[in-house]
């Protein structure tokens, strides 16, 4: 006779009997026939002994159950209460305000363990991409910071507010490289470098995970999109890509290793069909290199419906080969399309495909859900969630990192920080008093009432808080004729002000996911606004609320300043205005470069060399436009200077197993204290397997100087800074000729020459 029986579980309360044991999980004792618990029902087991314990008592529709993840929406206990009970589900993708409260999960996982055969937990997943209810700024913006730990500080807390709502797992980081800005997912990743992104994607599954994802207020990490997706044609989201083998080693997967190699649990196979084999069918990047190369452990989950789509993609005539494409590729866990459910037990059974590939799969998920303590602890407590969001610390953190994102591009004649004792200030714009868009794209469970608008934070700066003047002037989008008297308005505004600040951009679901622009322009009349606004004669400050760079040569041309804030999250107004009124000093650097107009996309400061570089005739040029980005990688100001010396090598040769040292003098020549970010760059001057970038980021130092203060900055070089990667994924360091430079952006600095020999 089977006993389970519940103690202390607020999930439910529930004794149900069958024949052979008493088991009690998370509070519940199991026990089988001969009183002692079978080995995966033990804590004290190792992972890889429990894992291959109920492997080996599963039925193939068990092990099949494994491998579905469903949608969870609000009769999902009603809906999906039968595939419970036979074990059929493995996982809930939650996309609906039932997230607010563990509730419903307590009760869909109290069906899976307590009335399913073997007591499998669930694991629900979520998107928190950059925060839950606490929204931090998005991940481009963030990026900008050259700050790693504060991905680690930001994802800690969205581990511990997700944790708290019965999410187990979240789908992030997003680690894909992106170079073209018309594509709306470069808001959620890192930029174009993937050195830097490689710190910030490991720094995101500490935050996530810490040392003990099992642990209540930690959740399992998902690198995604695996691989290629930020390459995507025409910046069309869901396009294909074409990559070669040594682009892909060099610049796509490195983001994606720095992820395994700090333990993340889970990959998220991509939409994109690479090099004409869809991400989710693809067994050389899921299985040949994922698996066989870097020895992945954890699980694949498609995107959604990405194994169905095969099918569109054209690789697979009907719902039976996606299923085999998918799963014989590396696609553990299928999101919300059955294929798998409806058609892979037949093709088993019919030898199509082999019970050893079944196994694998389920093997890894099993792991994984071990590994995260689902199954000594699979409930959560319902209250916690009440007093677990929008914690002071987590308010204080957004604060902090909505200031430290902010990229200074302009600013002329000193036009900030402005003076809190001014007693006329217009800010005008669509963006002005939004505090929804400051959010962002993938803004979790973040609401606008939370959110600081600039109006709000920049009020409370100043010493007369009426001395602000609010404008809209014109929608964010919206280019009909309905706003020229609120244009009207917003010049009259500016007239009479002594300083004008323009919030200007594109509203938060323009970029994200499905959101490509053709143009990236400011949309709507805001053009015509700031036109209207400069006409004055005021000096006009431009604060930037966008998830992507855009394309503003004009404003470059006739702002006094422009502050880039991307989308800064539930505390961007109150960030902004440190940054406005001096009370943070602007460190911000760009990790992608701004094009001057969209007929230059792409444009990245880490490409290859052309046969006839330079300026001139037959160099490359544009005959309408020159090549060079408005604001290259790397590329942001202080309120004060800074004056980089000539860079000086410890030596001048070295032997591959030798390191050597780059040094340089920094001097603050301005009037206030500031933060220089010293960035070292390498050259491979001659490579024998593939050319290399003229520029390759591969270190940098944040220097604080106050006024008149020198400080020499020093980086210590070895092979790691000087190798890559081959087609094959075989590392590489080769003599011959580098070069080196420490400078403050990816386009300025003189190199010095470096020799290594045999």
């Amino acid at each position: 006779m089977k006993i389970q029986l519940l103690l202390g579980c607020a999930a439910c309360a529930l004794i149900t009997h069958a024949a052979d044991s008493l088991i009690v999980h998370s509070g519940w004792i199991d026990l089988n026939k001969n009183g002692k618990q079978d080995v995966y029902e033990n804590a004290g087991q190792t992972v890889e002994a429990r894992v291959a314990d109920l492997l080996g008592q599963m039925t193939l529709e068990e092990k099949l159950g494994q491998l579905q993840q469903s949608h969870r929406e609000a009769d999902a206990v009603k809906k999906f209460g039968n595939q419970l009970h036979q074990g059929a589900i493995s996982s809930f993708l939650d996309g609906s305000d039932l997230i607010e409260t563990p509730v419903q999960r307590n009760q869909l996982q109290h069906l899976a363990v307590e009335e399913s055969r073997l007591g499998i937990p669930l694991i629900f997943g979520h998107d928190s991409i950059h925060g839950f209810r606490t929204i931090f700024p998005i991940p481009l913006a963030l990026a900008s910071a050259w700050e790693p730990e504060l991905f680690e500080r930001t994802q800690t807390i969205s581990a511990r507010e997700t944790a708290a709502v019965g999410i187990d797992w979240t789908f992030a980081p997003m680690v894909d490289l992106a170079r073209d800005p018309r594509w709306g997912r470069i808001a959620e990743g890192f930029g174009e470098d993937p050195w830097l992104g490689s710190l910030y994607a490991a720094a995101c599954v500490r935050g996530f995970q810490g040392t003990n994802p099992a642990a209540a207020d930690r959740v399992m990490a998902c690198m995604k999109h695996y691989v290629g997706y930020g390459a995507t044609e025409g910046g069309r989201d869901y396009n294909s890509t074409k990559i070669s083998d040594f682009t892909l080693r060099n610049f796509y997967l490195p983001q994606f290793k720095a992820g395994v190699d700090a333990g993340v649990g889970t990959f998220m196979s991509a939409f994109n069909c690479l090099n004409g084999i869809p991400a989710s069918g693809n067994h050389h990047t899921l299985t040949e290199i994922l698996r066989d190369e870097w020895k992945f452990p954890g699980y694949v989950v498609s995107d959604w419906e990405s194994v169905g789509e095969l099918i569109k993609h054209g690789i697979a005539a009907n719902t039976n080969e996606a299923a085999r494409l998918g799963l014989t590729a590396g696609v553990d866990m299928e999101m919300v399309s059955t294929s798998y459910h409806d058609t892979v037990k037949q093709q088993v059974e019919q030898g199509i495909i082999s019970q050893a590939v079944v196994d694998e799969a389920v093997r890894r998920i099993l792991r994984v859900k071990f590994r995260k303590g689902l199954f000594d602890r699979p409930y959560v407590d319902e209250t916690l969630f009440k007093t677990a969001q929008l914690k002071p610390d987590a308010v204080t953190l957004a604060r902090e990192v909505a200031a430290k994102s902010c990229v200074l591009l302009k600013n002329e004649n000193a036009a900030l920080p402005l003076s809190k004792q001014i007693q006329k200030l217009a800010l005008i714009g669509p963006f002005a008093e939004d505090a929804g868009s400051l959010l962002g794209c993938w803004a979790g469970r973040g609401r606008a009432e939370d959110s600081i608008s600039l109006a709000t934070g920049l009020r409370a700066k100043l010493s007369n808080g009426k001395g602000l003047t609010v404008r809209r002037g014109c929608d964010a989008y919206d280019s009909t004729n309905l706003f020229q008297k609120e244009i009207q308005q917003a010049v009259k505004a500016a007239s009479v002000a002594e300083a004008v600040i323009l919030a200007l951009g594109e509203p938060a679901n323009w970029s994200g996911e499905s959101s490509s622009r053709a143009e990236l322009g400011l949309p709507g009349r805001q053009m015509e606004l700031f036109e209207a606004v400069v006409a004055t004669g005021k000096p006009v400050i431009v604060l930037l609320i966008n998830g992507r760079p855009l394309a503003l040569p004009r404003l470059q041309e006739k702002a006094a300043a422009i502050l880039e804030a991307w989308d800064p999250g539930v505390q961007g107004g109150n960030g902004v205005a440190d940054i406005v009124f001096g009370d943070v000093e602007p460190a911000g650097r760009l990790t992608v470069s701004f094009p001057r107009s969209v007929g230059q996309v792409p444009t990245y400061y880490n490409h290859l060399n052309t046969g006839r570089p330079g300026l001139g005739a037959y160099t490359g040029q544009y005959v309408d436009s020159v090549k060079d980005p408005l604001y290259p990688f790397g590329f942001g100001l202080a309120y004060t200077t800074f004056a980089y010396g000539n860079v000086e090598l410890s030596a001048t040769s070295a032997k591959a197993d030798e390191t050597f040292a780059a040094r340089t003098k920094i001097k603050n020549t301005g009037t206030r204290a500031g933060e220089a970010v010293v960035q070292l760059y390498i050259r491979d001057v001659a490579a024998s397997a593939g050319a290399r970038p003229v520029r390759e980021l591969k270190g940098f130092q944040k220097v604080k100087l106050n006024p008149g203060e020198s400080r020499t900055v020093e980086f210590i070089i070895s092979e790691k800074e000087l190798g890559y990667f081959d087609a094959q994924g075989h590392w590489l360091v080769e003599p011959g000729k580098f070069q080196v430079w420490i400078a403050a952006d990816s386009a300025t600095g003189s190199p010095v020459d470096f020799e290594l020999v045999k």
